[in-house]
């Protein structure tokens, strides 16, 4: 095989896995695209060429760019070397690829007198508290988090993250709507 065909083959079977990965039919993705089922199959299973019409619709509903779906991963592409960016009071190291569906940073907080700035914005925030304690303003509620402990919410509800008493590291999840507002502070 040459490797165009490489790269082809290893974007279909990515077009694939995603659909899969998502749970969605054949049916329910050609909803998503306006193609039809048996095209999409066809790409998938290499029977039609791959062309910017097709791709670009399918991309879209999968979530996924278009160099996602051709990137040739390198031989190093299993760890990933975070490297730090601090804003304020807060320091982020990055622990996925930025095209995932999920964004995974560790954070740390310094404490600070400020009162916080609460967010709103789609989606849906996750974190383990690795060291220290941290404050989640959610809504009206105040609820400390510490050591170990984990906390799960809906972003459309005001929020933010305050560190207590010291320094605190977390884990934080997030989906890409998440990720807009919490990064890129």
């Amino acid at each position: 095989m040459n490797e165009v065909a490489d790269i082809e083959a290893l974007a279909r079977s990515r077009l694939r896995s995603m659909r899969i990965t998502l749970g969605y039919s054949l049916d329910e993705l050609a909803e998503r695209t306006n193609l039809s089922p048996s095209t999409i199959s066809r790409v998938e299973t290499g029977k039609r060429t791959l062309s910017l019409d097709v791709l670009v619709p399918l991309a879209n509903a999968l979530q996924l760019s278009l160099g996602a779906l051709f990137e040739v991963p390198a031989d190093d592409d299993v760890v990933i070397r975070p490297v730090a960016h601090s804003s304020g009071t807060w320091t982020t190291w990055p622990l996925s690829r930025p095209d995932g569906r999920t964004v995974a940073v560790k954070i740390r907080l310094e404490p600070s007198q400020e009162s916080p700035g609460r967010r709103v914005h789609p989606g849906h925030d996750w974190f383990l508290v690795l060291e220290g304690c941290v404050r989640l303003w959610l809504g009206d509620r105040r609820i400390d988090v510490a050591t170990g402990e984990a906390a799960e919410f809906a972003t459309m509800v005001p929020h933010a993250i305050t560190a207590l008493d010291g320094p605190a590291e977390l884990i934080m999840v997030f989906d890409r709507a998440g990720q807009r507002a919490h990064v890129h502070q």
